[in-house]
This record gives structure tokens, C-alpha cells and sequence, in this order.
């Protein structure tokens, strides 16, 4: 509980992990060479790991090498004071293993939104999996992750 008055609900990893399969967009931070980085990428679930396809020449590409990184999703509601996040910390890297990159492609690896050649594979494995629930003191009741 904050001063506000705002209160603050611990998701179990059980439900962070079901919200991290219905959302198809977050954002991957890490410390880059010239300081800390955050940038949107669409991904998918795949047995635990945070997949995404990006550029083998952007920003991103520098996750191909094993890579400490944070990866968030969260859903906010202004309107009802209502709120919820999850934050992945856990290691990024290119996938590199043939079968695993065919079984990606085929069953439907992620389709970035970015224009371009989009044909490096980075997973990001899980070490901690958190979420929170936060609520406005006035938030309606059942408005929650």
C-alpha cells in the first residue's frame, strides 16, 4: 500500500505467466554500450521463453550474444484506476539450433510490426517471472489482471 492510498496486489508466477501468453506485444530493456535501452517488440510464448524476430542489423541485434535483459507487459486502465504488470528478468539470445528455428517458423514465429528484414530469432529464458496488481482507492472492484 502506498501513501495515496493506491493498494498493490502480488500476481502469483501462475497468472503472470497466462498473461504473458495472452499478450502478443512488450518492451525488452537492457544495458546497451551506450547506456540503458527499451524498445517494443511483438513476441510469442514458446515453452516459457519470450520469442521475438528482429533485425540482424538494428538495435535489438546486439541480444544475439547471451544478453541479461528485463522484458514487461502490462495493461493499464485510466479510466477505472485499475492496472496490471508483469516483468520477466531472465537472459536473451539468438536461437541458433536448426530445429528449433524450423519449428518457429512453422508453427508461426512472431510477425513484427516493423517493416524490413525481420529474420533474427531472439528468446528470452525466464529466470524470475513477477507481476502487481495496482488499484486507484475508487477503482471499481473486479477491474483486475
Amino acid at each position: 500500500m502506498t501513501g495515496t492510498g493506491s493498494s498493490f496486489q502480488e500476481l502469483s508466477e501462475t497468472r503472470c505467466r497466462e498473461l504473458l501468453a495472452g499478450q502478443t506485444t512488450g518492451r525488452v530493456a537492457w544495458n546497451a554500450p551506450d547506456g540503458p535501452q527499451v524498445l517494443p517488440v511483438s513476441y510469442v510464448l514458446d515453452a516459457g521463453d519470450v520469442v521475438f524476430r528482429t533485425s540482424p542489423y538494428g538495435a535489438l541485434s546486439q541480444l544475439r550474444s547471451r544478453t541479461n535483459v528485463a522484458f514487461e507487459i502490462d495493461d493499464i486502465d485510466d479510466e477505472h484506476g485499475t492496472g496490471w504488470s508483469v516483468l520477466v528478468r531472465g537472459s536473451a539470445q539468438a536461437v541458433v539450433q536448426a530445429r528449433h528455428l524450423e519449428r518457429l517458423w512453422s508453427d508461426g514465429a512472431p510477425v513484427p510490426w516493423a517493416a524490413g528484414t525481420r529474420n533474427l530469432i531472439i528468446a528470452i529464458t525466464p529466470r524470475v517471472v513477477t507481476g502487481r496488481v495496482v488499484r486507484r482507492p475508487w477503482s471499481s472492484p473486479g477491474a483486475d489482471a
